[in-house]
């Protein structure tokens, strides 16, 4: 008699689960899985069901029912019992063990695509799955724990990182029984191969010196170097951990950001002209021109607006920090645009949750997914092609020979 153990009822049903109704995969799952379990309980038995046979050593006395929670839904098992000793399907078990892992899979996904737990039980509902509640979903979902942490502790070995965006993003979360908010911050990095990827992810109780600080420090720890200018936004005290923890890089402030800066030391009347004024400084061929033009653009605001003209005046230097590098990578780094981007997406997926119930469940979505898009960046082709980012620093870990391929990332599940 064939084993049953070694007929895999699963791969059997490979072709009819992208086809068949919910209801009909419930009921050939129960239908191969009573089978099985029918033919293993005679094996037990050594004798088929009621045949006389001086061979036989056992005799099946009816069945338990017990459900089993697959992919396609919760699936009533009728497991046979002996008169003698038990009967325990242990096959079934680890196939049950599986399913439960795809299960948790499909729910911490929904999650992660910004699902809400209410929505998640429902979803579960409908896939037959019952007596799911959302202390469940919860639990289910920090299956995904450990391998959100290990990629998001994972060490820094891509660089040099020329070129890093560091932005803030604000959450509500539940914490001593009130709501607060909390900044999550975010980097993300060119990797040797000229392409971007998420290097960090920490919460901070708010977004000042000691949280970026901190944060910086834990990049540094995990391998981040060759870092030769970050972009981002003014946040306060961004520019003094940049500099305690990431000596000769410079910090490159965010030209769209600042342009709303500018706008606030005008009047409204007058912000169009103004930013069209601004624009022009960044439609220059060159270093050069660019700087005769912000020479120009500064002494024309002092003839009506000296407050805006002393603010673009102290602001010049980091808002042209780009310069210092070849005009190809000019679009790239002289805004915090990439990381808006992202952020959208990032939000796209929390303001679906609204208010988080801790801190641990903020990392977790917002890691998931980060990870998801440095997966979508590795397929796609570079940001910054190897040999521009050779001319952009002579470390000699940059190849600019280097093929284009699509290497595997150290991703999520990797």
């Amino acid at each position: 008699m064939t084993a049953p153990h070694s007929v895999s009822f699963p791969e059997l049903l490979e072709d009819y689960l992208a086809s068949a109704s919910p209801d009909l995969v419930r009921q050939m799952l129960a239908a191969f899985a009573n089978a099985l379990m029918s033919a293993d309980a005679q094996e037990e038995c050594n004798a088929e069901y009621r045949e006389v046979s001086p061979d036989r050593v056992n005799r099946r006395n009816s069945y338990r029912p017990r459900p089993w929670d697959t992919r396609a839904g919760t699936v009533e098992l009728a497991v046979p019992r002996l008169r003698e000793g038990s009967y325990f399907p242990e096959w079934l078990l680890e196939r049950r063990r599986r399913s439960e892992q795809a299960l948790m899979s499909v729910i911490a996904t929904c999650y992660v695509r910004g699902v809400s737990t209410r929505r998640v039980e429902g979803i579960a509902r409908e896939l037959g799955v019952t007596q799911l509640s959302k202390s469940q979903v919860s639990a289910l979902v920090k299956h995904l724990d450990g391998q959100l942490d290990t990629w998001r502790n994972r060490p820094l070995d891509a660089g040099p990182y020329v070129f890093v965006w560091a932005d803030a993003l604000t959450m509500k979360v539940r914490e001593d029984g009130r709501v607060v908010n909390i900044a999550c911050l975010i980097a993300v990095g060119v990797t040797a191969e000229g392409r971007r990827e998420v290097i960090g992810l920490d919460t901070a109780t708010s977004e000042d010196g000691a949280g970026w600080l901190a944060f910086f420090r834990s990049l540094v720890a995990r391998g981040l170097d060759g870092v030769r200018l970050v972009i981002s936004d003014a946040h306060p005290g961004l520019v003094n951990a940049i500099g305690a923890t990431l000596p000769g890089s410079q910090w490159q402030r965010c030209r769209t950001h600042y342009a709303r800066n500018l706008a606030s030391q005008v009047p409204k009347s007058a912000v169009s002209g103004v930013m069209t004024l601004l624009r022009t400084v960044f439609e220059q061929p060159d270093a050069e021109a660019i700087n005769r033009q912000m020479d120009h653009v500064i002494t024309s605001l002092s003839q009506r607006f000296l407050k805006a003209a002393a603010h673009l005046e102290a602001a010049r230097e980091d808002l042209l920090a780009f310069t210092a590098f070849p005009q190809q990578v000019w679009k790239q780094i002289w805004s915090n645009n990439p990381q808006e981007r992202l952020n959208k997406e990032i939000r796209r997926r929390t303001d679906v949750v609204g208010i988080f119930p801790d801190r641990d469940a903020v990392l977790r979505l917002i890691t998931a997914v980060l990870a998801e898009q440095t997966d979508e960046w590795t397929e796609q082709r570079r940001y910054i092609g190897p040999d521009i980012l050779a001319a952009c620093t002579d470390d000699p870990r940059i190849d600019h020979d280097t093929p284009e391929t699509g290497g595997p990332s150290p991703a999520l599940g990797s």
